[in-house]
């Protein structure tokens, strides 16, 4: 069957990879000029198989309200007047239940460890090098409120057997020695043993051309203009270098997913929050992460990638616009210099920022759609890297006919309709 792609991010990339190793002719359609340019390109650097959590949480609601007065917040809300903005919030906002929650956690949770088994596969199979650490995620807590109340996860935790370690400032210092400078700011941690880290652009280049090599084609600077729609079919895309058929499509668009699929009578619930990033190089070793932490209070991602740093943040709902703004350069770069200090020189960043594709209950959406040849793997999130592989590997085997090795109850477009 000859499949076409729409997205070069490590979502679209995988999904080329897998649906090729299946035996299909598969060909992938990007905008840019290179693989991984957009939303994969510098993002926090996580592979978060046991730490993956909602955003929509018990207590978000208020505590977002408290966020938006605060200088240094994770969360920016610059209105306007889009109606997929409001209805994504609403939809946001009824999934911080405790019983939602815990329902999307699991679906989260269960996608990213089955993700978790092909990645380790994929690795030993192909020998890709992308930065790659294996020390776990470290998430640090300021206040002994907020340590206590993350561990209300403890029930999905032992539920999925995670190897979950609650550490005191010591031990956390133990696990990450560059902490030692701000040992009085830490109230304790959770180390997810089994989660890792590395630059997700280069993993995503690498397995590009891992692609090749089964036959995938990649038809770059090229952008879907209109995706056509005869009766339960899509008969063609329309691009800027002519038009393009095949027997079967995948949209794994990112955030401009739905802006392509509205046309023909699709609505995917995924809205763009925007997230920065800063990339600097190490300065001294001894003061810079070994691994992942993740600074619960400010949102904050700081990852070592070989001989660089790279931390991102900030959740931002702004439409489609991708400004660099200094309020969440000023706000990364703070967290990194109060928990890391001397790490690096923050004189020297490379400041980044990309849109990440965000359903209102944080689970992607995987596979069929009520047109007939069309599949959709969008809607990741924060977890595009994380489930890359889970996500791919279940959509190949949707479109083979062939029952995927995960369950996928919650994990389809068929949970909103």
């Amino acid at each position: 069957m000859k499949v076409i792609i729409i997205g070069g991010g490590v979502i679209g990339v995988a999904s080329a990879y897998y649906l090729a190793r299946a035996g299909h002719a598969v060909h992938l359609i990007d905008r840019s000029n290179d693989i991984a340019n957009e939303t994969s390109f510098a993002n926090g650097g996580q592979v978060s198989w046991s730490s993956a959590s909602p955003w929509a949480a018990p207590g978000i609601p208020l505590t977002a309200l408290g966020w938006l007065f605060k200088p240094h917040s994770p969360l920016i809300l610059r209105p306007n007047a889009d109606p997929a903005m409001w209805h994504w919030l609403m939809g946001f906002l009824r999934n911080c239940t405790d019983a939602r929650y815990r329902r999307n956690k699991e679906r989260q949770i269960r996608l990213a460890r089955y993700s978790h088994s092909q990645l380790v596969e994929l690795g030993r199979a192909q020998g890709l090098s992308f930065d790659s650490q294996s020390r776990g995620t470290l998430i640090v807590f300021r206040t002994p409120g907020a340590f206590e109340a993350a561990r209300r996860d403890r029930v999905v935790w032992s539920k999925f057997g995670l190897d979950v370690r609650e550490l005191n400032s010591e031990q956390c210092i133990a696990q990450e020695p560059g902490l030692s400078a701000s040992r009085d700011k830490i109230a304790g941690g959770l180390h997810f043993v089994d989660d890792a880290c590395g630059d997700c652009r280069a993993f995503t280049l690498s397995l590009a051309d891992r692609c090749r090599t089964l036959g995938v084609t990649f038809e770059l600077d090229t952008s879907v203009q209109r995706v056509v729609r005869n009766s339960d079919c899509i008969e063609l895309i329309e691009t800027t270098q002519g038009n393009r058929s095949a027997d079967a499509y995948v949209m794994a668009a990112g955030s401009y997913s739905p802006l392509l699929l509205r046309p023909v009578g699709i609505r995917l619930p995924v809205y763009p929050v925007k997230g920065y990033s800063i990339t600097l190089p190490v300065g001294d070793a001894a003061r810079a992460p070994q691994g992942t932490v993740t600074d619960e209070k400010y949102k904050v991602v700081i990852t070592r990638l070989g001989n660089r740093i790279r931390a991102a943040g900030t959740a931002e709902l702004s439409g489609y616009n991708l400004k660099l703004r200094s309020r969440p350069r000023a706000t990364i770069s703070r967290v990194v210099s109060d928990l890391f200090p001397g790490c690096g020189d923050l004189n020297q960043v490379e400041f980044w920022t990309g849109l990440r594709p965000m359903t209102p209950d944080n689970p992607p959406i995987i596979g069929k759609t009520p047109v007939e040849n069309l599949f959709v793997n969008t809607g990741h999130g924060t977890l595009g890297w994380t489930m890359a592989c889970g996500s791919a590997a279940a959509l190949a085997s949707i479109i083979s006919g062939v029952t995927p090795d995960v369950d996928m109850d919650g994990l389809t477009l068929d949970r909103f309709a």
